[in-house]
């Protein structure tokens, strides 16, 4: 049997994709790929207007009909709830800091007074006009190509865009400057891929499972709870980020108000109980929440 796997068709998607595919194919798998257009490719409204799982859900649709056989996804991309339809892991997990692409090889502290910075994230809004309140920042859609596109035309001064996808698409080098996770908090699972099936498909489900990264299912799990916890969408301005050192469980979370003003919060625990990432997240979400902060 040919496993079909279905992908958004953006260079970025099918590139991820196919490396998911590859690896399958190491398990003995053969394989395909199916292109399939969501609404998200299609429209350039913000992502916040659009809606949660704009990029995910006709992937899940096609899986669910039968259509495609696994649906690969950028993580921090799918709705904050699981969907019990569906079995889903992650593979080993790419950079999850965000960088920028600046004209000049400018940095975001050499950027001059009143550049123009493009991001489509509200948790990046948010961020950047507390590191840098006298940027003018702009909303910016379209793939990664585009994005950077407007910078070498002069349109912009500077993107902010993702590690994980400049490194995939083998353009990382044109970052200028690559944000540490303490300056400038990732999203939830950000250059984490999810690979879902059907679950009462027992064989793709023990294929997949072959592939999962037990760290990176473990800190994605931290850093979605805190959304779950919250109630948020993936568009919402949350910032997240767990890491693993020895037998602690570290998560950094935040809520980002786009004119600066934010809440930020760290805990950690052992990883003495399959519950720590959910208990974490449960902290980290009660002091947010305790802040009377707009989730939105």
């Amino acid at each position: 049997m040919v496993l079909r796997i279905g992908t958004r068709g953006s260079a970025l998607a099918r590139t991820q994709s196919t490396h998911v595919a590859e690896a399958l194919g190491q398990q003995g798998a053969q394989w395909r790929l199916e292109i399939i257009s969501t609404p998200g490719d299609r429209s350039q409204a913000p992502v916040e207007r659009i809606g949660v799982g704009v990029f995910t859900q006709t992937l899940r649709e096609a899986l669910h009909d039968g259509r495609i056989d696994v649906a690969v996804h950028s993580f921090k991309d799918l709705p904050s709830a699981d969907d019990p339809r569906f079995h889903l892991v992650v593979p080993q997990r790419e950079d999850r800091r965000d960088v920028l692409v600046a004209r000049d090889g400018l940095t975001l502290d050499t950027l001059p007074s009143g550049a123009r910075i493009g991001t489509s994230a509200p948790r990046r809004v948010g961020q950047i006009r507390t590191l840098r309140p006298d940027l003018d920042v702009v909303p910016l859609r379209g793939n990664i190509d585009s994005r950077m596109g407007q910078v070498r035309d002069g349109r912009l001064d500077a993107v902010v865009l993702a590690a994980a996808g400049l490194n995939r698409l083998g353009v990382l080098p044109d970052a200028s400057y690559v944000f540490d996770t303490e300056e400038l908090l990732c999203a939830p699972a950000q250059g984490a891929l999810a690979v879902e099936c059907r679950a009462d498909d027992q064989d793709t489900v023990t294929l997949l499972n072959s592939i999962a990264c037990p760290e990176a299912t473990l800190c994605t799990d931290a850093e979605r709870g805190v959304l779950r916890v919250l109630q948020a969408g993936c568009t919402a301005p949350i910032g997240a980020s767990a890491t693993i050192d020895g037998d602690q469980l570290k998560l950094t979370a935040g809520h980002f108000d786009p004119d600066g003003v934010y809440e930020k919060v760290s805990v950690s625990g052992c990883l003495n109980s399959p519950d720590t990432a959910e208990r974490l997240a449960e902290l980290v979400g009660a002091h947010l929440t305790a802040r009377g902060l707009n989730i939105g």
